[in-house]
């Protein structure tokens, strides 16, 4: 946690009120995102219980299954699932638009990308676990499924995988999305809890947000946002309901189990959409475009992989795979700190606060200074900058800045509270820098050890010929056999 984190939460707690982490949203919201609630058994890590979803707050779609140990009933879940969420899906991959590339061909990129929401980091981790259970079956065969849950399994992995990309608004978790621009009372694992958070956030009128959290600990107010539900109400209301079910094998029967598990899952939809409207009333952050059309690139690029006749991810990544997929998770991660604090001055003084960062006034710039001779000779400004950060980066060091995108400074010394830049990159071309491009004496600047420029990706070889002391080469797809189910919801 960050100083500025830790102030803001012990304000928080004297004032009983949550405090502003962000001026600026720092995730994409859809024009028609969709909510999924995901409940599952006690006990039972891969037996989906009931799930709520949709994209209209006013009429959500209720799925159950009232036997949750039933095989057959967890595959008519998980088609009724993709009966829901493929359309949606498909929707938004038919208008494309032409993006032009320099130096490479042009290629089709859808113009949106969906957006499924879910509660918390459990849910999305139940989402990826649904994915994995569903995406190797087959649609023939003693152990047949419905054509579309291989597909939705498919669907859900790579929304989940996308969802812990840094920056990516794919499959935001509502909780991680409200603590990224808000700071409570409470610890961050309290912040867990969807009802205590939006209250500390929203509290009703006449409420602090510390007393709208504690009612917020009732489970008979606000039952837990899952995927795990309350114990009570598993004891004394599910379990008597699923045996009746079990028992009964009635219309009526089942009625009751989706009326237990309806009166646990209405309060979370209530509070998901309000946590979409709490985060659509602050202003979207300037990188936000950005980071949404690479989610639209990686979904198109899924899409077609899908309609090529890829086979489904494998269960776990191979040497070479598992490499290159955290080499691009560090970039990202790299590139969405970035940008975070260029958007956003209340996250830059985070970093202001470390030395990372200062802020300050110039007091002296040389535009024309050069270094070298002959063709040697290049444009090198330099700057001088007077603050009273502290500013604990070492001679060396490249900084950016908000203010000028692209341009990239060489720390040359600190001398006290004049700290001297030299400009190494975005003056323009020549031997005169653009006008405007280098700070003039007066002007208020900031800069930080943080770069936002790319990186080429890590040099690794053909997963084929990945080494012995590695693994080797990762194993071909083969279809599950027909003779047995899969391992997963067997």
């Amino acid at each position: 946690m960050s100083t500025l984190a830790a102030l803001a939460r012990l304000r928080a707690l004297r004032d009983g009120t949550a405090q502003r982490l962000a001026t600026v949203r720092h995730v994409h919201l859809s024009e028609r995102p969709m909510v999924l609630i995901p409940l599952r058994l006690a006990g039972e890590a891969a037996a989906p219980l009931a799930a709520m979803a949709g994209t209209d707050p006013a009429h959500p779609r209720l799925l159950v299954v009232p036997q949750p140990r039933d095989r057959d009933l967890r595959f008519a879940f998980a088609a009724e699932l993709a009966e829901l969420l493929l359309p949606y899906i498909e929707s938004l991959q038919k208008d494309t638009e032409t993006v032009e590339r320099r130096g490479a061909e042009p290629y089709e990129r859808c113009v949106d990308a969906p957006q499924l929401i879910v509660p918390n980091r459990g849910a999305a981790a139940f989402v990826q676990l649904l994915g994995r259970s569903t995406r190797f079956r087959r649609a023939e065969g003693p152990y047949a499924v419905h054509a579309s849950v291989p597909l939705l399994g498919r669907w859900l992995t790579f929304l989940a995988q996308r969802g812990r990309h840094p920056g990516s608004s794919l499959m935001p978790a509502a909780t991680e999305a409200l603590s990224l621009h808000w700071a409570t009372g409470q610890s961050a694992l309290e912040d867990a809890n969807l009802a205590s958070l939006i209250g500390w956030i929203d509290p009703p009128p006449g409420m602090t947000g510390a007393a709208a959290a504690r009612q917020a600990e009732d489970p008979l107010i606000w039952p837990p946002a899952g995927p795990a539900s309350d114990p009570g109400f598993d004891a004394e209301v599910l379990a008597p309901a699923i045996r009746a079910y079990e028992e009964t094998r009635t219309e009526h029967a089942e009625a009751r189990v989706r009326e237990a598990v309806r009166s646990q899952l209405e309060p979370t939809w209530r509070l998901m959409w309000r946590a979409v409207g709490l985060l659509a009333a602050l202003p979207a952050g300037p990188g936000c475009a950005g980071r949404w059309e690479a989610d639209r690139a990686a979904f198109t690029s899924f899409a077609a992989q899908l309609a090529e006749g890829a086979p489904p991810q494998p269960r776990r990544d191979g040497a070479v795979g598992a490499a290159s997929r955290l080499a691009r998770m560090e970039r990202a991660q790299a590139s969405y700190d970035a940008q975070r604090a260029y958007d956003d001055p209340l996250v830059m003084a985070g970093y202001r606060l470390t030395g990372e960062a200062f802020t300050g006034t110039v007091a002296h710039a040389d535009p024309e200074r050069t270094e070298g001779e002959g063709r040697g000779r290049k444009l090198r400004p330099l700057v001088t900058v007077r603050t009273t950060d502290p500013v604990r980066l070492a001679p060396g060091t490249r900084l950016g800045t908000p203010e000028r995108r692209g341009q990239q400074a060489e720390l040359v010394a600190i001398d006290g509270e004049h700290v001297t830049l030299k400009i190494v990159k975005g003056m323009g071309r020549g031997m005169a820098a653009t006008p405007g491009a280098v700070p003039g004496a007066g002007e208020r600047v900031c800069y930080a050890a943080l770069l936002d420029d790319f990186q080429p990706p890590a040099a690794l070889p053909p997963p084929e010929e990945t080494p012995w002391t590695h693994g080797g080469p990762p194993p071909e797809y083969e279809p599950p056999s027909d003779e047995e189910p899969d391992e997963e919801w067997s």
